[in-house]
């Protein structure tokens, strides 16, 4: 007999496709169907699902739907929507996105330690000055958030030279970091910060965490990374510190609001780069490589692959 595993997204119908066709031939005996494609009997007997930013109206509609695997890593939308424990979330944990990530944060951290933004500045103003340049132990890097993310990155800077730090919800050890927990934790770390980046998963407990007391902490001219979420940083704290002077300059990858929209004044602030979410982006053949073994896993055995803590959000 098929299994009929539903796939329910938002996301352009050619993309949709693109997943299916690399999942299909790595799950034998399934039919990977968009939810729109779904007939009747396919809703009643769908026990797992594929999604990704799903409507959870329609997943109110498969009802013996038991868990689904996410696409994405971040899975605080669905958390969201879809309360209670009746089914439960699987995160995408692909070890191709931790490196990913780390490629990014250590060519963002190069550009801020290169001084990149303030030569981009000279060139439109035609000045021609050369600036000193720290060792990298010289340059303080923190990092908010050691989970797979974090640690992979923490040691591709320390690896590259630079002097890090990292603050993390539990105690984690990772060799040539210091790290730390706890409010006193993370007010030190951020104390003795040159380069702050944050890859937090958005929970209660760290919605707004970056706000204008915590930044504040941050020595002068530092400068601010954030590739988690947007609503980790209180938007207005952050453009209010760096109008000031007081830090120099913020890479943002992610933001309240996505897309960015036109009006937006960030666009145009001098002293921020925007990104359009794109420092870890989903490698469709590693992640559906990962989404296929846990559904083929628990085809065969009933058992789930293990689930968000929804008291944690991840």
């Amino acid at each position: 007999m098929t299994s009929v595993i539903p796939f329910v997204g938002k996301m352009p119908e050619a993309e949709a496709r693109e997943w299916i066709g690399a999942m299909a031939p790595q799950l034998p005996g399934c039919r990977i169907a968009r939810f729109v494609d779904l007939k009747d009997d396919d809703r009643s007997t769908a026990e797992v699902a594929i999604v990704a930013n799903p409507d959870p109206a329609e997943l109110a509609m498969l009802p013996n739907l038991k868990w689904v695997q996410s696409l994405w890593a971040g899975v605080e939308r669905l958390v969201a929507e879809m309360p209670g424990d009746a089914v439960r979330i699987v995160r995408l944990a692909d070890p191709q996105m931790a490196d990913t990530m780390a490629e990014a944060v250590l060519a963002w951290t190069l550009y801020l330690h290169r001084d990149m933004p303030r030569y981009r500045a000279q060139q439109l103003a035609r000045i021609w000055q050369q600036h000193a340049l720290p060792l990298p132990v010289e340059r303080r890097i923190g990092l908010l958030g050691l989970g797979v993310l974090g640690r992979r990155s923490a040691e591709l800077l320390a690896g590259h030279g630079f002097s890090v730090a990292g603050w993390s919800r539990s105690n984690t050890r990772i060799e040539n970091v210091e790290t730390s927990t706890g409010s006193q934790g993370l007010r030190a770390m951020l104390a003795r910060t040159d380069i702050l980046v944050c890859l937090l998963p958005l929970t209660a407990e760290t919605r707004g965490i970056l706000s204008a007391d915590t930044l504040s902490l941050l020595p002068k001219n530092a400068a601010v990374i954030n590739f988690s979420r947007g609503p980790v940083v209180q938007t207005g704290a952050l453009t209010a510190l760096l109008d000031s002077g007081q830090l120099s300059h913020a890479v943002l990858d992610v933001f309240d609001d996505e897309p960015l929209p036109p009006q937006s004044p960030l666009w145009t602030h001098p002293a921020i780069t925007v990104l359009p979410h794109i420092s870890a982006p989903t490698n469709v053949g590693t992640a559906s490589a990962i989404a296929c073994a846990n559904i083929r896993h628990f085809l065969k055995t009933g058992e789930m692959p293990e689930s968000v803590n929804r008291e944690r959000g991840y």
